[in-house]
């Protein structure tokens, strides 16, 4: 099948709202208990609506010991536990058991953290950061439309690996959308298997310095008909070579994407051999460096790929044996399948990450933009034309800007610029502006500007200048703060810094934001949206 086959192939299988591709157990794993109910019930409700008992959507917090977290190898397998219990306590289904029978698929979906490079949006969110809003919408179960969040596209787009993994357990990361140029329907070969975007040509030193994968965790592929699999990360040619000796002939290399899936026994091994740990929620273990190096390289070369992130030569090889013992003892029981392989995304897959503010902004923009990668997103969100469910018939909209489920009376949208679920009764809006979820008598947006969340009765209405981004904050009861920052400032680097026209830190505001119910928040900020509304007739 040609590229141009797989795209068009997996485009309608994520498109398609009669019969969606989703896993039959969608599990979230998120910060706290607030955001695991929000998960729930929103996507059982939307993208995982179900009228039997899959699709299932369980969402979980990962309540571990200590506040740096359990890692996303300890986290995968905590979250992965605590899910069979609330699938048995909530649904007598016996996730594991299904799972270990085939009967069933499964995905797993890490969306806790700050969310630090997107600031200041998720605070907005209050903490919730998966659940922040693109500038399109999507219709809901009772017929309305609101913003979709970024974790519901991410569901809906990996959901086309569904019907390849029964008996397995996906993980993927919250706040990626791909669309494969590479096979996405397959056979697994593998009890691991990890995702990457391989290159065409032979792994030659040219080609390693070329494509920059001395920065990468990277996949390499031996030759042989069996596929093996083997990860190194951030070295440079000569190096990654001699670490992959016992590949043999490498056919075919490329960086990791991270999300993988392993079989039911891989998974029941793994909960096995860290038994002990996740009892105690102690310790902080993640796949890449913890898992998969020590299962595919020797370990010499382990310990001295460890060695380069400061870890102990005596902590580096006891791990190593450890995990060398549990692949031996797993492998002589479980020869059916091979250790560890790859799945090939296609080294030209279309990405758009949200991880990241500038990501954010130049992803969103894309629906506003020509060419085939804006064509992909906006068939991915279902934008058939610039204007969609809108009654802004009085506003001067730009050809090239796009309107989503807003109403307006009079104003202007500039080019490029891309609004969402905007209410006034005057708008203007700058050219490459971002506008969602805002409601107020007037808005005015410069040029580039984000805004975010915002309501505002009062007949000034809402005003940012260029470059700024102003996001709203709300508490349970209602009451709002203003957060603002500067496209050019990334949250990361700014987290603990009070920028101009903040009263505290993004990361003082993260602090308040611990635990707020973000459901109740939700209901009052729809309130607060739709009062500010009726307020000027719309």
């Amino acid at each position: 099948m040609d590229q141009a086959a797989i795209i068009e192939a997996a485009m309608s299988a994520m498109t398609d709202a009669t019969n969606p591709a989703v896993f039959d157990v969608t599990i979230i794993c998120t910060t706290d208990d607030f955001q695991a109910s929000y998960w729930m019930d929103r996507l059982s409700s939307g993208v995982c609506k179900s009228t039997s008992s899959y699709p299932m959507v369980i969402a979980v917090s990962e309540d571990w010991s200590s506040s740096s977290g359990a890692g996303n190898g300890l986290g995968t397998l905590y979250a992965f536990q605590k899910a069979c219990n609330v699938a048995k306590e909530k649904y007598g289904a016996n996730l594991a058991q299904e799972l270990m029978e085939g009967k069933i698929s499964a995905a797993l979906y890490h969306t806790a953290g700050k969310g630090t490079r997107l600031a200041p949006l998720p605070a907005s969110e209050n903490n919730n950061k998966p659940g922040v809003k693109l500038p399109v919408c999507h219709q809901l179960a009772d017929g309305t439309y609101e913003p979709i969040t970024v974790l519901e596209a991410v569901v809906r787009q990996t959901g086309i690996y569904a019907s390849s993994r029964n008996g397995r357990l996906s993980v993927f990361w919250g706040d990626q959308i791909f669309v494969p140029t590479a096979p996405f329907k397959y056979t697994p070969t593998h009890h691991v298997d990890i995702m990457c975007t391989l290159e065409e040509e032979p792994p030659t030193e040219k080609v390693w310095k070329e494509k920059g994968l001395e920065k990468y965790g990277v996949i390499a592929v031996s030759g042989g008909g069996k596929g093996d699999a083997a990860q190194v990360e951030k070295v440079d040619h000569p190096t990654a070579m001699r670490m992959l000796k016992n590949l043999g002939d490498i056919a075919r290399v490329g960086p990791s994407l991270g999300s993988f899936s392993v079989s039911a026994k891989m998974l029941q091994a793994l909960c096995d051999e860290f038994s002990s740990e996740l009892a105690a929620k102690d310790g902080k273990l993640d796949t890449d460096p913890h898992f998969w190096m020590p299962l595919t390289l020797p370990q010499d070369e382990y310990i001295s790929l460890m060695s380069q992130k400061g870890v102990d030569e005596q902590e580096s090889s006891s791990h190593h044996a450890r995990m060398a013992k549990m692949k031996d003892a797993f492998l002589a029981a479980n020869p059916e399948l091979g250790m560890f392989g790859s799945v090939d995304v296609g080294s030209n897959a279309c990405w758009w990450d949200y991880g990241q503010l500038k990501l954010y902004i130049a992803n969103n923009l894309k629906l506003s933009e020509e060419g085939d990668d804006a064509d992909l997103l906006r068939r991915f969100f279902g934008v058939t034309g610039r204007t969609m469910n809108s009654e802004i018939s009085g506003v001067t909209v730009d050809g090239s800007a796009s309107a989503f489920s807003c109403k307006a009376k009079s104003g202007s949208v500039g080019a490029n610029a891309t609004i969402a679920a905007v209410e006034a009764e005057e708008i203007q809006i700058g050219e490459g502006a971002i506008v969602v979820n805002c409601a107020a008598k007037k808005i005015v947006a410069g040029k580039g500007a984000v805004l975010y969340n915002l309501v505002s009765e009062s007949e000034d209405g809402i005003v940012a200048e260029d470059g700024d981004v102003v996001v709203s904050v709300t508490d349970t009861e209602g009451s709002s703060m203003l957060l603002k920052s500067k496209t050019s400032i990334c949250g990361g680097e700014a987290w603990k810094q009070v920028l101009d026209g903040n009263k505290i830190s993004f990361e003082e505001v993260h602090k308040q934001n611990r635990d707020a119910d973000v459901s109740s928040i939700e209901k009052k900020r729809k309130e607060l949206y739709k009062k500010a509304s009726s307020s000027f007739g719309l």
